[in-house]
């Protein structure tokens, strides 16, 4: 599909109330339905909240808009100026995708608030009245959460499941002792990004089964997070042997080399991946506590 064929329909301001934002979307959802026959289809999957940070901002927003039609859902983006005086801005945006052989539209719903002041540590209160009822709600933190916080605790209290990124922590594996597994369900970009090198050890398999050492060339959070995956399959230790890079470039298992994956995928494919999973993952948990040294 081509950008020519999505209907855009936006609304903005600044110092907002709530109650402009939901009337500002009513309005901008009749608007995108043009000449359609018939309503546009909403969103029926879930609520995506993103908190982002401003150094975060380029990125989120790139990827967002990578999602396209595989997840028109009600996206709600939180971008926090904490040395801001009090208020919210606000922009809406609908998306219209069309559906083929038919007059009428998926329709893709963006909210993005810029929470000034005090209104950052209180972002629960802000989020709830824009949430779809009955949807799961995905909460995607760009950079590392600060657990026990008010921001951080009162929004994975809201959601369904915690999305993070722990390739963006500047402590992992350490870091992941703090995730909330008990209390909602968590993933990490991080892990989907060891998929293919998941697969490819799991080939090596039983050769590698007495194995005592991991050599993974990549970043720590990727190479922390495959010795903790082996360490909690094999039930036994296995040391880690780290050397930093970019991304995954190589994986060796007690001397059995594993060929690189050729996959790569994108950011909006990464985050895709994670919006399509909606129970927990117990081998992700085990592989992060086992990462960060705790008992599984």
């Amino acid at each position: 599909m081509s950008t020519a064929d999505i209907q855009a329909a936006r609304w903005s301001a600044q110092d907002v109330s709530l109650g402009d934002v939901v009337s500002a979307l009513d309005r901008l959802r009749n608007e995108s339905a043009g000449d359609t026959e018939g309503p546009d289809l909403r969103t029926s999957v879930m609520t995506h909240l993103a908190w982002v940070p401003p150094e975060w901002e380029e990125a989120a927003v790139e990827t967002l808009a990578g999602l396209g039609e595989r997840h028109p859902s009600r996206g709600v983006l939180l971008f926090p100026e904490h040395d801001a005086d009090d208020g919210i801005d606000a922009k809406v945006s609908v998306l219209a995708f069309p559906l083929s052989a038919q007059r009428r539209h998926i329709a893709a719903e963006v909210i993005e608030l810029h929470l000034r002041g005090s209104t950052t540590k209180a972002p629960a209160s802000i989020v709830m009245p824009l949430l779809v009822t009955g949807l799961p709600v995905f909460l995607r933190w760009r950079g590392r959460p600060p657990f026990g916080e008010p921001a951080a605790e009162q929004l994975v209290e809201l959601c369904d499941r915690l999305i993070v990124d722990s390739g963006e922590w500047p402590d992992a594996p350490e870091a992941y002792r703090e995730l909330p597994l008990e209390r909602t369900a968590c993933s990490d970009i991080a892990w989907r990004r060891t998929e293919p090198w998941r697969r490819c050890l799991a080939g090596l398999w039983p050769g590698i089964k007495d194995a005592r050492e991991l050599k993974a060339t990549g970043p720590v959070a990727e190479a922390s997070l495959l010795a903790g995956w082996l360490r909690s399959r094999l039930e036994h230790d296995v040391d880690l042997v780290h050397e930093a890079a970019e991304q995954l470039e190589s994986v060796t298992v007690g001397g059995e080399p594993c060929p690189l994956p050729r996959e790569r995928l994108s950011g909006s494919d990464l985050l895709s991946a994670e919006l399509d999973e909606f129970g927990r993952d117990a081998v992700y948990e085990a592989a992060a506590l086992a990462a960060a040294g705790e008992p599984g």
